[in-house]
């Protein structure tokens, strides 16, 4: 792990003015510079730095980064769970240890066969943790949401969860995430609701938020009922909303051009951008997302793709097509 930390930081070196990387250099999931330093003490059993990068994110109200850095602590405690462990022993009502327990409890339901049942059984502790957490911190109540998802809650009791958590935070990605999937889930043909919700919150949320983004997740949410992969000619399936799908990617690249580029955090939207640009066959401009990503693959989109995910491999497989397609003059 340490030596992929490493790698992590001699490849942004590497790529402040980015060309292609490599396919050997290229990292997948890669932490940024504030996350790195609390995965690498958690690895050696301590959770002195991952307490200290929760509590300043819930003390400086950085909600997405907050619940970004949740996700992945909670992924690395699903292997390796000591650290966690011993927080919970040592600071039982620590609001952030109760966070990332609660996202790890979901998290190791979500694959199961019996899903369903568990994460209904599961959701009353989540919510009770959530109440727990406070009048402002809006990242407990998206663990609650995907919970709900999860246990295929009805619309009542999911709508009187986001109410809690856009209460707190109107404009807080996650949320709305989970609930674009939670509308995709239940209404699977429901294009146009999906992009009008995210289209709406996008219009009403600041210039530099991440939710403005939100129409490209609708947009691939569209995309993958309408095909299986990027070059499958999905779009055309969706044709009715093809001008909206150009819009959202539009709006996506905007913000990305916020970043600098070979941003560790501006990587999961570049790699959705990427997705959506192929599909949508806008090549070139697929090419640029690709060169301002750098080395930074994310697991989301790639691991949505095929059956037997390999995110790494279908990303390489990805920008090599559209290089060719370049080479032989496509757009």
């Amino acid at each position: 792990m340490l030596r992929a930390f490493l790698r992590t930081a001699a490849a942004r070196v590497r790529s402040r003015s980015p060309r292609p990387a490599p396919d050997d250099d290229v990292l997948l999931d890669a932490p940024d510079d504030r996350l790195a330093p609390a995965l690498v003490a958690a690895a050696r059993g301590e959770h002195g730095a991952a307490a200290g990068l929760l509590a300043g994110t819930r003390e400086n109200a950085e909600w997405d980064h907050r619940d970004r850095y949740a996700t992945r602590l909670a992924a690395f405690a699903r292997s390796r769970s000591e650290w966690l462990d011993t927080w919970r022993a040592t600071a039982p009502d620590d609001p952030d240890a109760l966070l990332v327990a609660a996202r790890l409890a979901v998290h190791r339901h979500w694959d199961a066969p019996a899903r369903t049942e568990l994460l209904r059984q599961l959701l009353p502790a989540v919510v009770a943790a959530a109440e727990a957490a406070g009048p402002v911190d809006p990242v407990p109540w998206r663990t609650a949401l995907d919970a709900a998802r999860g246990a295929r809650a009805p619309h009542a009791e999911f709508e009187r969860l986001w109410e809690q958590a856009v209460r707190r935070s109107p404009h807080h990605y996650g949320s709305h995430v989970v609930a674009l999937e939670y509308l995709a889930d239940t209404s699977p043909h429901a294009h146009g609701e999906c992009l009008d919700f995210a289209e709406r919150a996008a219009q009403d949320a600041p210039e530099d938020a991440l939710v403005r983004s939100l129409p490209l997740r609708a947009a691939f949410t569209c995309l993958r009922a309408a095909g299986t992969g990027p070059g499958t000619g999905g779009a055309s399936a969706v044709g009715a909303h093809r001008a909206r799908l150009h819009a959202a990617a539009d709006r996506a690249a905007a913000l990305s051009a916020a970043h600098p580029a070979a941003d560790p955090w501006a990587a999961e939207l570049r790699n959705l951008l990427v997705y959506v640009l192929v599909r949508l066959d806008r090549h070139r401009d697929a090419a640029e997302q690709l060169r301002l990503t750098g080395p930074y693959v994310t697991s989301f989109p790639w691991d949505r793709d095929t059956d037997d995910p390999d995110p790494l491999g279908r990303f390489l497989q990805v920008r090599e097509d559209v290089r060719a397609r370049l080479k032989t003059g496509a757009h």
